[in-house]
């Protein structure tokens, strides 16, 4: 049985020693440095929200309205925080949700690399999103032994839709993760004041170049013309995924598929009745539209709408007590991503282990001083609401 906790008396003996983390523990810290060692470029895109953002904070905010009620009086010296999901048994139910360029929030560029190889040292899944900066087979193999599934972002190509899928199906990736938010960029003032969106410069779009249907449109390989193979990727980029392309897409894999990118309870059940095999309730951090409400307070009736079919959850995870209440709200999984983007900033592939340990541990530790040996607990508790 894992006791996550325990990488706080890692950290305690090595202090003895005179050796203090390499990186913060806490977010707050951990953004403080990565916001000095970024690229501003990578940095305003990573950290931007749409419109003044003020859907971005409130999915950070908002867990604060959320109390977690203890119970006492319990032995949780045994402490179980695994979850089983499509037939299998994870040690947690954190994932590494997908970040488009994770790519190059690593100096080496390969952020795609040191994610997968960080989520297997880790043994939590990761999400590899359509848009990395290595094809989906390489990061795959990276993985070794680890999970992933596979963040589709629907093109408009449908034969280039099932390339994708049949080769995430032979790379060996655990379900199809279907975003259906963001089929066109939200209105993110820092990159516009700036001018700046990676993917036509070509940043992240190895997992296209590397398509033999895409590269058959091409008259020279990406290689020698990138800018065409750009054009071409702006011009079949971002199908208005529908209710109809959903039940084709399902009809493509017998994989699981999880559709990301839901808030409305009526939207998680046709999501089902169309062949879900998980809802995964996000607003996508907060990216893509503004003035919504903080993606936490729908999980509730998300979670109460989708009945027996797991939920998984990110967007404004930020720390172990976020991911509890979560947990403790009916999420099955819970996605982190900036957390791990700034670890990764920071010390590679070790600062992603890093980050993914801290909020384990303080997940863990919470659960053992609140009384709670494993997560059903946690739900029978619940959690209340405080303010708002």
């Amino acid at each position: 049985m894992n006791h996550f906790g325990d990488y706080q008396f890692e950290i305690y003996f090595n202090g003895l020693q005179g050796r203090k983390p390499d990186l913060p523990v806490d977010f707050q810290s951990l953004e403080a440095r990565a916001s000095a060692a970024m690229a501003p470029s990578v940095l305003s895109y990573v950290q931007g929200g749409c419109g003044d953002e003020t859907t971005q904070r409130r999915n950070v905010e908002a867990f604060a309205h959320w109390g977690i009620v203890p119970r006492r009086l319990v032995d949780t010296r045994e402490r179980d925080l695994s979850v089983e999901m499509f037939g299998k048994r994870y040690a947690s139910p954190l994932m590494l949700s997908p970040i488009g360029v994770i790519g190059i929030c690593s100096q080496d560029g390969h952020g795609d690399i040191a994610t997968a190889q960080a989520a297997a040292t880790a043994g939590v899944p990761m999400i590899a999103s359509t848009l990395t900066n290595d094809p989906l087979e390489t990061v795959a193999q990276a993985l070794g032994d680890g999970d992933a599934f596979f963040q589709l972002y629907t093109p408009k190509d449908r034969e280039l839709a099932e390339s994708f899928v049949r080769r995430a199906e032979a790379a060996g990736y655990k379900g199809i993760v279907v975003t259906v938010d963001t089929w066109i960029p939200g209105w993110r003032p820092r990159d516009l004041n700036e001018g700046n969106f990676p993917q036509l410069r070509g940043v992240a779009l190895a997992n296209y170049f590397s398509d033999p249907h895409f590269r058959a449109k091409l008259t020279a390989p990406p290689e020698a013309d990138p800018a065409a193979a750009v054009r071409l990727w702006a011009s079949v980029f971002g199908q208005a995924v529908t209710w109809e392309d959903l039940a084709w897409l399902r009809t493509l894999t017998r994989l699981p598929l999880i559709v990301k990118g839901i808030q409305h309870p009526d939207d998680a059940r046709r999501a089902i009745d169309v062949g879900a095999d998980a809802v995964f309730c996000s607003n996508h951090g907060g990216r893509q539209a503004n003035g919504g409400i903080a993606a936490i307070d729908m999980l509730p009736e998300v979670v109460a709408a989708c009945g027996n079919t797991p939920v998984w959850f990110d967007s404004g995870i930020r720390s172990g007590t976020d991911m509890v209440k979560a947990l403790a709200m009916g999420a099955s999984m819970v996605g982190v991503g900036r957390p791990y983007a700034y670890g990764l900033a920071l010390g590679g592939s070790a600062g992603i282990v890093h980050v993914i340990r801290s909020i384990l541990a303080e997940a863990d530790l919470l659960m053992a001083v609140d009384g709670f040996a494993d997560i059903a607990a946690l739900r029978a508790a619940g959690v209340r609401r405080v303010t708002g």
